[in-house]
C-alpha cells in the first residue's frame, strides 16, 4: 500500500550516482545518500481508477511504472517452540520513462535498479537483524519476471516452484486462481532463511479491485494486491543453529508512479493473521499535524477468501505504549488496540520484540507482532507484521 514512497529514498538516487558503478556495500550506499535528488515522474504510466490486475501476468514487473515492490513477511515457529519473524522485500525503480529509454545492446545496460531488505526477528535470542542490498537490474544480478515468477537480487530470491493453477470452470462455478508455491531464500552473515510458501486463498485485491488511492488526485494511487494466507515451511539458521520451522506468510505486491501528498508525513501499516482463518490489513496515513488522513483504509478477509473493504471510519487504531530507539532517538508507538465495530472485532497488538527498527539506507520500524482479542463472542489470537514510517523524520523530507 505504501512502500512506493519509501523506495524513492534510496534507489531513485542511482540516476545521480550512475558513474559510481561497480561500487557496492557501504561505499555505494554512502555515495547514493550524498547524491540525493528528487526523481522526475513525467513520462511514466499513472495508475487510474478501473485498472484491475490480471494473473499470472501482473505478478511480474511493470517497467512502465516508476516504482514497484514485492513484500514478504511472516511469523514462524520451530519444532522446539522458538518464534521467528521474517521480512524479505524487493524494490524496483525505473530511472527513465519508457519513451526515453535508449536501445542499448550491452548486457549491463539497464534503466532499472533494485534494492532488497532482509530481516529476521529471533524472539528467543532477543535480537532483530536487518540487511540491505542494492544493484542494477542488469547482467543477471537483479531483476524480476512474470512467468515463471521470479524476483531476485544476487543470492536473495523468490521463485515459483510449482505448476500454475488458473481459474477453471467446475460444477460449483469458477475455481479461484491460486499462485504456485514459491521458494524464498536469503542469507546474510550468520542468518539464513529458506522457505516454501503455498498460497491458500488467492490474491486479495486491495482498495477498489486493486486500485488503492492514497491522495486527492485520482492518480495518487497504486495497484495493490496481497496473498494473505501462505502456509510456510522450511528452515531458519541463526545463533549457529538451523531450525525446522512452519507458520504463515503474507505477500504484498504494489506498483505505481506516485508519492506522498504535501501534508502526509508517514504511515502505520498492519497485516494480521488470526487463528479463525481470517486476515486483516489496515493502514493509517498520518498527516504532518498528527491527524489521520481520509485515505487510510483496509480489508478484512473471511475464511472463504471473500473480503470486506474498510474505510477510515470503519476501524479505530489506538497506541497503548511507546518505544524509543537507542540508536536514532526516534519514538515509535509500541502496542495498539484495534477495533472494527461492524465485524465485532477487538484486538490487542504487541510487538514480539520492542526493538525491530530497520537501520538501513533510511530508518523505519518493521516487525513481528502477536495478536489477541475477540470476534463476536469468540476468543481469537494470531500474529502479524507492522510497519511504521515517518517517526525518525518525516518521509516528506526524503523526496
Amino acid at each position: 500500500m505504501k512502500r512506493a514512497w519509501i523506495v524513492v529514498v534510496v534507489i531513485g538516487l542511482l540516476a545521480a550516482a550512475w558513474a559510481m558503478w561497480p561500487r557496492s556495500g557501504p561505499e555505494l550506499r554512502s555515495s547514493l545518500v550524498a547524491a540525493a535528488a528528487p526523481a522526475d515522474a513525467a513520462g511514466f504510466a499513472l495508475v487510474r481508477p478501473g485498472t484491475v490486475p490480471q494473473f499470472p501476468r501482473d505478478h511480474g514487473p511493470h517497467d512502465e511504472y516508476q516504482t514497484e515492490w514485492w513484500y514478504y513477511t511472516g511469523n514462524l515457529q520451530s519444532e522446539s517452540g522458538e518464534h521467528f519473524g521474517y521480512q524479505l522485500t524487493f524494490f524496483r525503480r525505473a530511472l527513465t520513462p519508457p519513451g526515453q529509454r535508449a536501445d542499448r545492446t550491452s548486457a549491463w545496460a539497464t534503466d532499472q535498479v533494485y534494492m532488497a531488505h532482509f530481516a529476521l526477528t529471533d524472539v528467543a535470542g532477543g535480537k532483530h537483524a536487518a540487511f540491505e542490498k542494492l544493484a542494477r537490474g542488469a547482467g543477471g544480478v537483479a531483476g524480476a519476471q512474470a512467468e515463471p515468477f521470479r524476483v531476485w537480487l544476487e543470492d536473495w530470491s523468490v521463485t515459483d516452484e510449482g505448476i500454475l493453477e488458473t481459474a477453471v470452470e467446475t460444477a460449483a462455478g469458477v475455481a479461484p486462481y491460486r499462485k504456485p508455491p514459491e521458494r524464498l531464500v536469503a542469507a546474510a552473515g550468520d542468518v539464513r532463511l529458506d522457505l516454501q510458501l503455498t498460497d491458500a486463498k488467492g490474491p486479495v485485491l486491495q482498495g477498489d479491485r486493486g486500485y488503492s488511492q492514497k491522495g486527492e488526485a485520482a492518480t495518487n494511487a497504486s495497484i495493490y494486491y496481497s496473498l494473505t494466507h501462505m502456509a510456510a515451511t522450511g528452515t531458519v539458521t541463526v545463533r549457529g543453529k538451523t531450525f525446522a520451522v512452519s507458520g504463515l506468510g503474507w505477500m504484498d505486491h504494489e506498483y505505481s508512479t506516485s508519492a506522498l501528498g504535501s501534508d502526509q508525513a508517514g504511515w502505520d501499516w498492519f497485516s494480521i493473521q488470526l487463528d479463525n482463518d481470517r486476515e486483516l490489513m489496515v493502514f493509517q496515513l498520518r498527516r504532518a499535524d498528527g491527524s489521520v488522513d481520509e485515505f487510510s483504509n483496509g480489508t478484512l478477509v473471511a475464511a472463504d477468501g471473500s473480503t470486506q473493504r474498510l474505510g477510515p471510519g470503519d476501524f479505530s487504531l489506538q497506541p497503548t505504549g511507546k518505544w524509543r530507539s537507542p540508536r536514532t532517538g526516534a519514538e515509535y508507538p509500541s502496542g495498539w488496540r484495534l477495533e472494527i465495530p461492524a465485524a465485532e472485532l477487538t484486538l490487542t497488538i504487541a510487538p514480539h520484540l520492542a526493538d525491530q527498527e530497520m537501520n538501513v539506507s533510511y530508518t523505519y520500524w518493521e516487525g513481528a507482532v502477536s495478536v489477541g482479542g475477540t470476534m463476536g463472542t469468540q476468543m481469537v489470537s494470531g500474529n502479524g507484521y507492522v510497519e511504521l514510517t515517518g517517526y525518525a523524520g518525516s518521509m516528506q523530507g526524503q523526496f
